[in-house]
């Protein structure tokens, strides 16, 4: 019997078409986005307006004299213009996403659901406190829960970032020098293995920062820290872990040597997740320390939000903290306390105790991402995100140990690494660099790593696999990685112009840095007739 009546049979070609040119463009589904400026015309509108000459102005004389400047699309050219640029995104939804001191974990669909229950996602801040007693509560528990992860006394909820958190905490520290009469105290010293925005957060707050060196073995030289400590000093900003992916085994000597002085310690909480559950911060004589829910808790960022920042405090600099903040009295309601209330409230319920540097934010923080973070807390558990820290720095060293033998970890001998492992490309063939190997892992359908930070490696490639990668996603990832290295090394010159299979190509990255073009502008009619 034959099914196949038409004569058509199925075959398979020599392959010969599969570098050709599309008229399109396009290479099936990778589609080849315009900008917006070349789909629409800047004459045309994308909606049927009535004749403006008929329509009576309620703009009081404001109405526009020239042309906005904009292209006119309709509105399935711009869901589809902005639905095609999407699908050049890379996401965590897509794959593991390897940005090292980034803790791109995977954001639990549950968090997504709870942010989105009307009672929290459709308040306004400007609410009557009666009627959001239940946001205020998420607020109110999710600070208890800080505290108690990091040993600390008190929480400033409101700052919306990492930046902002440490920013938070470097004022409260200048706000209590200021109060015990030491604000002469104007030098802020930065190890080398600290976070970049850590300098840029003390200068911008008024500090004079100075570098304190790292020891061969990647963490900070405390003979030299404790050689420049004295009357000028007012606190040290250290991560832990730091930025080389190793824990800083001597805080508790830094801490101590620093509160002799009279200084304070300030400590960015940015790789808190390969310690949540395992170290309180506060054991170890922090004062300051933000904490970047949008890491540690899993609530989604990058692309310059949102994100969430709150710094937990020690007894010394709680009095400090930035308005407003939660309260809840013995009646169990809780207050939103505001500048109008907050002497009359700290005089009747902290003993006069409490002098706000001010405020960081206009309202009360990111409620959305409170609310992903207690969701996250809550469904793991104290033992949960104990386990949490400890699968976050298992993974990183089956990454490390992994490639070791392939590519350079100036740090491997101190022992094992924390959340993140650290790589150098001193051992790849000449003339090849750590932005060959990014571009090339991109081919492989890869975010690359973080790359050229820190900068105490030289070429560093930084990657963090977080906790939520499974055994098999990652021994795909270190394939792919070790497979970019070896080329690297063998002196493959292809990856010197990779991506060759991502929708634009290698940029002069010279030129883009010193001569961007960041606005459109229509090309001169002899440029447009080529």
């Amino acid at each position: 019997m034959t099914i196949n009546t038409s004569g058509w049979r199925p075959t398979m070609g020599d392959g010969g078409a599969a570098g050709s040119a599309t008229y399109t463009g396009n290479r099936a589904l990778m589609l080849d986005e315009a900008l917006i400026f070349e789909i629409g015309s800047t004459e045309t509108t994308g909606v049927d307006l009535a004749d403006e000459r008929a329509v009576n102005s309620r703009l009081a004389g404001l109405d526009r004299t020239r042309p906005i400047g904009l292209p006119g699309l309709s509105e399935p050219e711009t869901v589809r213009h902005y639905t095609r640029l999407s699908r050049q995104n890379y996401a965590i939804d897509l794959g593991l996403f390897p940005l090292g001191s980034c803790t791109m974990k995977h954001n639990p669909r549950l968090n997504e659901r709870m942010a989105r229950l009307p009672g929290f996602a459709d308040i306004h801040p400007l609410q009557p406190i009666d009627t959001v007693q239940g946001a205020l509560g998420v607020i109110n528990e999710l600070a208890f829960w800080l505290i108690d992860l990091t040993g600390m006394h008190g929480v400033a909820m409101s700052p919306k970032a990492g930046a902002h958190g440490e920013l938070c905490g470097i004022l409260c520290i200048k706000a209590a020098l200021e109060a015990r009469g030491e604000g002469n105290r104007r030098v802020i010293l930065v190890p080398e293995s600290a976070h970049g925005t850590n300098p840029a957060t003390a200068a911008f707050a008024g500090f004079t920062v100075e570098d304190i060196p790292a020891t061969p073995e990647g963490r900070v030289d405390v003979d030299a820290l404790e050689q420049r400590l004295g009357p000028d000093v007012a606190g040290v900003m250290i991560t832990n872990p730091n930025t080389c992916g190793l824990f800083e085994r001597d805080l508790k000597r830094i801490s101590d040597a620093v509160h002799a002085a009279g200084g304070y310690v300030y400590c960015d909480g940015a790789n808190f997740n390969a310690i949540v559950g395992r170290v309180r911060p506060g054991d170890l004589g922090v004062d300051a320390m933000h904490i970047n829910l949008h890491k540690t808790f899993s609530t989604p960022h990058g692309g310059g939000g949102p994100g969430s920042g709150p710094v937990v405090l020690s007894e010394a600099l709680s009095p400090f903290a930035p308005l407003p903040y939660t309260a809840r009295t013995k009646d169990g309601y809780i207050h939103l306390i505001e500048e109008e209330r907050a002497e009359e409230f700290s005089n009747e319920h902290f003993g006069g105790r409490l002098n706000s540097f001010g405020r960081m934010t206009a309202f009360h923080g990111q409620m959305g991402m409170f609310t992903r973070a207690l969701t996250y807390i809550l469904s793991h558990g104290a033992d949960g995100l104990k386990q949490v820290a400890e699968d976050a720095v298992l993974n990183a060293n089956y990454v490390l140990r992994s490639l070791e033998d392939v590519m350079d970890a100036p740090f491997a001998a101190s022992g094992p690494c924390m959340h993140e492992a650290l790589f150098s490309d001193s051992n790849l063939a000449e003339g090849f660099s750590t932005l060959d190997v990014a571009k090339g892992l991109i081919d492989e359908g890869y975010h690359p790593m973080t790359v050229y930070f820190p900068l105490v490696v030289h070429g560093a490639m930084l990657v963090e696999p977080t906790e939520t990668e499974s055994k098999a996603a990652l021994d795909q990832f270190i394939g792919a990685l070790r497979s970019v290295v070896l080329r690297a090394k063998a002196g493959d010159a292809s990856l010197k112009s990779a991506p060759h299979f991502a929708p634009r190509r290698r940029l002069d990255e010279t030129q883009a840095a010193r001569k961007p073009v960041l606005a459109w502008k229509d090309p001169a009619p002899a440029e447009a007739a080529e």
